[in-house]
């Protein structure tokens, strides 16, 4: 198997977003109020909702073309679908590492960085 470091590493960014967006979707009062005092002193404090949906949206997206991306590379050795799975799973921590330095959370923003490592090696390999 030719692509299995590529494989694990979408297998890996598709099991972190689809677990967060469900966690977004059935907790989403939870979620809001807990974002809101976490915003409390920032821009985002009157947007938290609007934003929540967007990366929920983003994580949504993120997670399924990851899954289609590593059936599509261990099927056929095709990248498209990968690519665009690492690639939104990138803009996706790019968001969400906004909005913990923003909120001045520098340990979850921390935190964040440790799965944007592999989702640019993912973008690298697959492009």
């Amino acid at each position: 198997m030719n692509n299995i470091a590529s494989i694990l590493i979408l297998i890996f960014l598709a099991i972190t977003f689809l677990q967060s967006a469900y966690d977004k979707l059935f907790h989403w009062k939870d979620n809001i109020d807990w974002l809101k005092e976490h915003f409390s002193a920032t821009p985002l404090r009157n947007q938290v909702p609007l934003a929540l949906l967007n990366v929920l949206l983003l994580e949504l997206l993120s997670g399924i073309l990851c899954v289609v991306g590593a059936i599509e590379l261990t099927v056929n050795s095709g990248r498209l679908y990968g690519l665009y799975g690492a690639i939104f799973s990138c803009i996706t921590l790019i968001m969400l590492l906004f909005g913990q330095r923003l909120a001045k959370d520098y340990d979850g923003a921390r935190t964040i960085v440790l799965y944007f490592i592999p989702a640019v090696m993912a973008v690298y390999w697959l492009n």
